[in-house]
This record gives C-alpha cells, structure tokens and sequence, in this order.
C-alpha cells in the first residue's frame, strides 16, 4: 500500500518541522509549506491526499487557503488545524468542504487517526463508479 501524502502548512516553522517529523515515522510522505499562497502553488503542480491546514496564518489566512484549494483540488481532503478555535472559522470551514476541524496542542494520534480517515473517505469516493459492486 502506497504511504499516504499529506502537505503541511503552517506559518509556524518549528511546529511544522516538529508535526512533519512526527508524522513521517508514522509511515506519512510529508511535505510543507509556510504560508496559503505557497500551499497553493505546490498543489497546482502535485496533488496531496490529505492537506493539514492551519486557520491563522499572515498574508492568506486558512479559510481563504482552504476555498482556492478547493477550486483546485477539490478531491484533497482537508483538516483545520488551529491554536484559536473558533465556531465562526470551524463552520466555515466545514462548509467549503473541510473534513475535519481540530484544536492545537492535537494529540498525535488524534490527528494520525482523522488523517487516516480522511485518506479513507478519499479513496472511498475515488473508487468504483457507482454502477459497480
């Protein structure tokens, strides 16, 4: 089985080198990015499986990261990842499509697990077209 890709984007560096460490010795191909513009301009080149999304971020913040990914990768699975939770960005973000909205410090296998699932349900709806059983 293929490792799952997920690209990282946070505009923290240490967090993000620390979360792509631990992640990697989870058996993940990780990739980062410091900022939604910089995010976008990966995903215009490769697609990810997955896509760890921080909502607060300088220049281009989760939300608006999270509406253009969409527009260009619209199977990529997305989870929200955020040290200030709030219902308005958790809401709007499940909105545009998130899969799921998680709250930093997010335990590592909390986090290894909603990857996983949202891998999952990517595939699921990759799979055979609805005529086959």
């Amino acid at each position: 089985m293929d490792s799952i890709t997920v690209l990282l984007v946070d505009d923290e560096e240490s967090f993000v080198e620390f979360l792509s460490k631990r992640l990697t010795t989870r058996g993940m191909q990780v990739s980062t990015s410091l900022s939604g513009e910089a995010a976008l301009e990966q995903l215009r080149s490769r697609a990810f499986d997955v896509v760890i999304l921080d909502v607060r971020m300088p220049g281009m913040s989760g939300v608006e990261t999270l509406r253009e990914l969409k527009k260009l990768r619209p199977d990529t699975q997305v989870i929200m990842l955020t040290g200030h939770a709030s219902i308005e960005s958790g809401v709007e973000g499940m909105k545009l499509g998130a899969f799921d909205y998680l709250v930093k410090p997010c335990d590592i296998e909390v986090l290894t697990k909603a990857i996983h699932e949202a891998h999952s349900q990517r595939r699921h709806a990759a799979g055979p077209s609805e005529g086959d059983a």
